[in-house]
């Protein structure tokens, strides 16, 4: 791949979703060469989540800045978004109408990374279940709401990180979720469910780990 250009910034798109028009932001790959789609899920929009969150675009610019052109949608209810929030039960149909609108940008692009924080997790957890292996390279969950929600079981390859001290999700309810399935768990010490002031290390580890699985 070509060194970085200059970088991107985020835009607000319209897509049309099952339950009407989606806002999201777009933001483009930083390399000259476009790797793959990468798509983001908020977290509860119940409790103030939108595709705004801090998280949400940490991920979106590290994906970037890798060579994914970065999707982040505010799922049905939420921001200027049409329909209703559906509790995860139907946000699904929404991050596969994204990705059918990413696809139809990006006409030969095939890599797709599912990425998520807290609900968004649960939301990209049950996408994926509709996916083939053939079609994601993996998926990224930050914070997964495991004690939340009925949460299914995820790839083998699952990048998962997790604060220590998480406020909202805890760390042991993660390790008995991820147990059963033998998924390691990244742990990151000191560090609550948002990462506050944390960032910058959050978005190095993710980095990281897609670097080791893209070599």
């Amino acid at each position: 791949m070509n060194s970085p250009r200059k970088a991107p910034t985020f835009e607000t798109i319209s897509i049309t979703g099952p339950a009407g028009q989606l806002e999201c932001l777009k933001l483009e790959s930083a390399l000259p060469e476009t790797r793959g789609i990468a798509l983001v899920a908020h977290p509860n929009p119940l409790e103030g989540g939108t595709f705004t969150n801090k998280i949400v675009t940490t991920l979106a610019k590290t994906l970037s800045r890798l060579g994914y052109v970065a999707y982040c949608p505010n799922l049905r209810g939420v921001g200027h978004s049409e329909g209703e929030h559906a509790y995860g039960k139907e946000e699904p149909n929404d991050m596969a109408a994204v990705l059918a609108h990413a696809r139809a940008e990006n006409p030969g692009v095939a890599g797709l990374v599912l990425s998520g924080f807290s609900f968004g997790t649960y939301v990209q957890s049950q996408f994926r279940q509709r996916l083939t292996d053939d079609e994601v390279q993996g998926m990224i969950l930050i914070g997964p709401s495991v004690t939340r929600q009925a949460f299914p079981d995820v790839p083998a390859d699952t990048i998962i990180i997790h604060g220590e001290q998480d406020e909202v999700v805890d760390l042991h309810r993660v390790f008995d979720w991820a147990r059963p399935q033998q998924l390691p768990v990244i742990v990151v010490p000191g560090v609550g469910h948002f990462f506050h002031g944390r960032l910058t290390q959050l978005a190095d580890l993710v980095d990281r780990e897609w670097r080791i699985r893209l070599m």
